[in-house]
């Protein structure tokens, strides 16, 4: 199927994230309670809430855009 694509007719996004605060330590408490509860369901190996706040940004609800990309060929 993706070999019968022409990429001249392919429109190009490219859309970078980052999580609303640089450090879990910094979110008001409603939302570190917020993340707390979605940290449970994402972490491995035991890590905390705090330890995986690097991937907050991927989430809507704890990230925000800083740069959207549009390209064409």
């Amino acid at each position: 199927m993706l070999d019968k694509l022409k990429l001249e007719k392919i429109l190009f996004l490219d859309i970078e994230t980052v999580s609303q605060q640089p450090k879990f330590e910094l979110l008001n408490e409603k939302l570190k309670t917020h993340w707390e509860k979605k940290a449970t369901a994402l972490a491995t190996n035991n890590e905390t809430p705090e330890e995986i706040y690097n991937r907050a940004g991927i989430y809507a609800e704890f990230g925000k855009i800083v740069c959207i990309s549009v390209g064409v060929i």
